[in-house]
């Protein structure tokens, strides 16, 4: 079973926002929250091989 997830809200720099809905376009990510979740899982996992610096 698919584990439910949860919204959140987050407030991002114009910079980011414009970066991310590029790459939607690009269809690089599905959506702003898809290419979000990949970063943080990204830096999850970055961080519990010990780099610790974001």
């Amino acid at each position: 079973m698919a584990r439910r997830r949860e919204s959140v809200t987050v407030t991002l720099p114009p910079e980011a926002t414009d970066w991310l809905d590029k790459m939607v376009g690009e269809r690089i990510f599905a959506n702003r929250s898809h290419g979000i979740e990949l970063a943080l899982l990204e830096l999850k996992k970055r961080m519990e091989r010990g780099d610790r610096t974001p």
